[in-house]
């Protein structure tokens, strides 16, 4: 008889990289029954993964309240024998199944929330230190609790006990691809159709972003690079609030025909950004991002995601990127806000064409022996062996 597992997440979609690829499906397909309580629009069973849709609340403020109360409800129901959540507004739910259930609570930290709360740019400065400081006691607090799971390295230093499962990519591309999708994957969906650039990777005039945008991930600089990047066409793929759209557009001014934006107030599925790595033809992977405490720390999972496309990546100058990129000898450092510093990055990778290849190899082999979610995989499923015994 299996044993069941559910995952639960209110922020995260149920196509999430990390919780349904990367983490259901492994545990699928070691023999698990696993269920996922997330955003949906219905239930249905994906690749041996039971999804259940979890509740929707428009309002930020409204989901924070009500939502921890609705999951343990749902959860409930599954009677499984481990409980894997996502997201800190979940530590309450958590904290119930610990106490009416016999079942193993594992916290999957993806980020590092103290930090990030004092980035919330709808909240007042004061209001943002304020609920940074008691956040991080009641996480603390509750953490003792579970078994812990840390996406990022640097996590270790506020929760010593965790076991790294770090986001590297997954190597085996079928692992992204589903019937439910339609036969050309994600391309079947509505708007999925725009039209790829061509050429030649090394030499040529594209640059990528991918992931979710916001000023903090340096979406304002990708715009106006183009102000300054002559030749150059910038796409930017994932996630983008019309308002912040409405503002890179600005920036962008007359050079708008060279910026490619897709995910204006819309999801981009992980199939269509895998499509972007495997079809397109790009000079550069793209993590310009203003300093922050928040980001300055983490290695970013799309350095990882460029570097097994094969692309270089060209990123801010923070010393754990730069240790990471010197490492690895894929890619190139910058200073975000040094126009020259960009242009001679882009200008060196446009006339070494032998020297950017050489750059995405590396990093295609640094994934391939070492940045890999086959080696995190195991550390995960080891872990659920171990709590289970």
């Amino acid at each position: 008889m299996k044993i069941k597992v559910c995952h639960l997440t209110t922020v995260h979609r149920a196509y999430d990289i990390r919780v349904f690829y990367k983490e259901c499906l492994s545990l699928a397909k070691a023999g698990y029954e696993v269920v996922l309580i997330a955003r949906h629009d219905k239930s249905e069973t994906i690749a041996g993964v039971h999804i259940i849709p979890g509740p929707v609340f428009k309002n930020r403020l409204v989901r924070v309240l009500f939502s921890p109360l609705r999951m343990f409800f749902l959860a409930l129901k599954q009677r499984a024998k481990v409980y894997h959540f996502h997201d800190p507004e979940l530590l309450v739910t958590g904290l119930l199944l610990r106490l009416f259930t016999r079942a193993r609570v594992i916290y999957d930290i993806h980020e590092d929330y103290k930090t990030s709360i004092r980035q919330k740019h709808y909240l007042s400065r004061w209001l943002a230190a304020v609920a940074a400081n008691f956040f991080g006691f009641f996480e603390s607090a509750a953490a003792r609790f579970f078994q812990l799971v840390l996406a990022e390295k640097y996590y270790k230093k506020r929760f010593p006990r965790g076991i790294h499962v770090l986001n590297y990519p997954i190597i085996e591309e079928d692992r992204w691809k589903d019937s439910t999708l339609g036969k050309d994957g994600a391309l079947s969906q509505s708007g999925y159709h725009r039209p790829l650039p061509g050429g030649s990777a090394p030499g040529s005039s594209h640059l990528l972003y991918t992931g979710t945008m916001s000023e903090d991930r340096g979406a304002l600089l990708y715009a106006e690079m183009l102000n300054y990047l002559k030749d150059i066409d910038i796409f930017m793929v994932g996630f983008c609030r019309k308002s912040l759209a409405q503002q890179v557009w600005e920036i962008a001014g007359k050079e708008q025909a060279r910026l490619h934006l897709e995910g204006e107030e819309e999801f981009v599925h992980p199939a269509r950004v895998l499509y972007y790595y495997q079809k397109g033809k790009w000079l550069a992977g793209l993590a310009v991002f203003p300093p922050t405490n928040h980001y300055m720390n983490k290695e970013l999972t799309k350095f990882f995601e460029y570097m097994s496309a094969g692309i270089p990546v060209i990123c801010s100058d923070f010393p754990v990127w730069r240790e990471l990129i010197e490492e690895t000898d894929a890619g190139l450092v910058v200073d975000p806000f040094d126009r020259k510093a960009i242009t001679d990055a882009v200008e060196y990778l446009k006339t070494h064409p032998g020297e950017a290849a050489g750059m995405g190899e590396n990093g295609k082999r640094a994934v391939l022996e070492r940045f890999n979610w086959n080696l995190e995989g195991e550390k995960l499923l080891s872990l659920y062996e171990q709590i289970l015994k």
